[in-house]
Formats: C-alpha cells, sequence, structure tokens
C-alpha cells in the first residue's frame, strides 16, 4: 500500500470509495478538478441517475454525443463483445434491472433472467456518436471505474504529480519510482487476502461475484447472451497499462479464456474459479498463500 508518509485524499464518487496518495498534499484546485471529473462521468454514464446522459436513452430511442474518451470506452467494449461473442456488452444494464440491480436498489427480480437486446440490432457507437434505434439500458460498468481512475491519474501527472496511487475500491493505477504491495482479497472473506502483488507504473483491477450479489445466486456478472450471473468464476484480478484496460478484462475472464484476451490484450492476470482453484500468469506466480 501507499507509503505512510503520503498525503490522502478521499472522496464517494460513481457509488464507491475513492482514496488518492500522493507525496505531497493535493491543492484546493487540483482536489477540485478531481471532484468535478467525477461528477462529470457520474452525469454522463450513471444508470441509477434520471438525469444522466445515457438515462435518457431508457425511455426513447435517440442519439447522444459523448465527451472524447468515449472513443477508448468504445474499443474495449466492441472488442470484448467481438471476442465473447455478445456475452460481454454495454447493453447488460436491462437484464441488471430485470434481476433487482436497478436504480431504486429493490435488489427482487421482476422475472426471469432475460437477455438484452443485442449490439448489432440496436446500437451504432462511432467514436462519440452513439445512436440507438429502442429504449436501452446502457451499462458501462465492467470498464468505466477502470476509466475514471484513468482520468484522475491523468489529471495528477498534468498537474506535476509524478508519482501517486488512484485507488477506486480495488480499482488501482500507480505511478512513481518505487512499488507498492497490494493484498489481494479474498473472495469469500473480505478481511482476508489470498496473496500479494507488486503494483508498479501499471493498474490492477479486480471483478468479483461477492462484490454486488444479492438474493439466491444473484450478483452483477451476467452473460449478455442468457442475462443470467455467471458462476463458473468467483474472482478475477488482472494487470495492464491502462485502468480501463484491466477493469475491462477482469470481468471478461469470467466469459473468456486467458489465451483468448492475450490474442488482443497484453495484460497479466489470476483468476479464482467457483470450485476454488486459482490459476494465473507469470507475475502473479509465486505471491499467493498456501
Amino acid at each position: 500500500m501507499p507509503h505512510a508518509d503520503w498525503s490522502s485524499f478521499s472522496f464517494d464518487g460513481i457509488g464507491t470509495r475513492w482514496e488518492i496518495s500522493t507525496p505531497e498534499a493535493l491543492a484546493p484546485a487540483v482536489r477540485h478538478q478531481l471532484l468535478e471529473t467525477v461528477g462529470d462521468y457520474d452525469a454522463t454514464y450513471s444508470r441509477f441517475r434520471p438525469d444522466s446522459l445515457v438515462s435518457g436513452l431508457s425511455r426513447e430511442p435517440g442519439r447522444i454525443t459523448l465527451p472524447g474518451h468515449a472513443v477508448a470506452l468504445h474499443e474495449v467494449y466492441a472488442a470484448l463483445y467481438r471476442l465473447s461473442g455478445g456475452a460481454m456488452t454495454p447493453l447488460i444494464g436491462s437484464s441488471l434491472e430485470r434481476l433487482g440491480y436497478d436504480p431504486g436498489y429493490t435488489l427482487a427480480p421482476s422475472g426471469d433472467p432475460l437477455a438484452p437486446p443485442r449490439w448489432e440490432d440496436v446500437l451504432e457507437w462511432t467514436d462519440t456518436a452513439l445512436t440507438v434505434t429502442e429504449a436501452v439500458v446502457l451499462d458501462i460498468g465492467a470498464a468505466g471505474k477502470g476509466q475514471l481512475v484513468d482520468l484522475l491519474g491523468g489529471i495528477l501527472q498534468s498537474t506535476g504529480h509524478s508519482e501517486f496511487l488512484v485507488d477506486g475500491s480495488g480499482d488501482m493505477l500507480h505511478a512513481g519510482t518505487h512499488p507498492v504491495m497490494v493484498a489481494l482479497e479474498h473472495p469469500y472473506n473480505p478481511g482476508q487476502a489470498i496473496g500479494t502483488v507488486e503494483l508498479h507504473n501499471s493498474a490492477l483491477c479486480a471483478s468479483a461475484s461477492n462484490r454486488r450479489a444479492w438474493g439466491d445466486g444473484l450478483h452483477h456478472v451476467l452473460d449478455g447472451t442468457t442475462g443470467r450471473p455467471i458462476h463458473t468464476m468467483v474472482a478475477t484480478w488482472t494487470m495492464a497499462a491502462s485502468a480501463l484496460v484491466a477493469d475491462a478484462l477482469a470481468t471478461a475472464l469470467f466469459m473468456l479464456e486467458p489465451a483468448q484476451l492475450q490474442e488482443e490484450f497484453d495484460f497479466s492476470w489470476l483468476r479464482v474459479s467457483s470450485s476454488g482453484a486459482a490459476t494465473f500468469s507469470h507475475r502473479f506466480e509465486g505471491r499467493l498463500f498456501t
């Protein structure tokens, strides 16, 4: 974790807790810029806010213009939608809401699982222009928090901070000369770790079916071809150059084998199956507790 003498700036945003650690305290203007960026991202993408930009598309079809950073988000989602045969999709919001993970947090299913519409049938996304031909519930939660981690890291770098750790509730981006050691949370016991990993000038993200779970066997990682929760995996961790890619791949590892993803993405990984078996790539080797 960050060095003991570093300064910490903590706040809540997009429904999660954030902590930004730097050697020196952040100036008020930098803090304001960070908070404003988080607020803007939430106002653009949150499906839990009726006034967000994407929420309008859940009420009627139409066209919206997204911020410039949506280009990178589209590239990652389009690649993973193609590789997964539609299992990972930004249209999964309707399936999540049907299972009870809705803006009102009812946490009670309104019917049997239902697959969302197919991207190619209802959605056209080109750079920052996004058009839907029917009302849809967009949910970019599989990669959005990671992208926001990157955006905050970019602000720190542009304001002269070359050493930092951005931590969005476990999705992290590190920069600096001294690596940090990060504990990997046990998927069945948040108070324990299954191992550690050294993070140095890269991103680390995780996905776990226990993080947002409710009801009997219901959690937030769904198969976009069926609308049902995935039960073959319980937790994944990924390291990549950007938190956007690491976050997206942490979810994709619930649906795809690492070798399939490594054909197009450069990353390291660890995953724990529902049987408790851990498999991992070289950068995680030797870091697991027995």
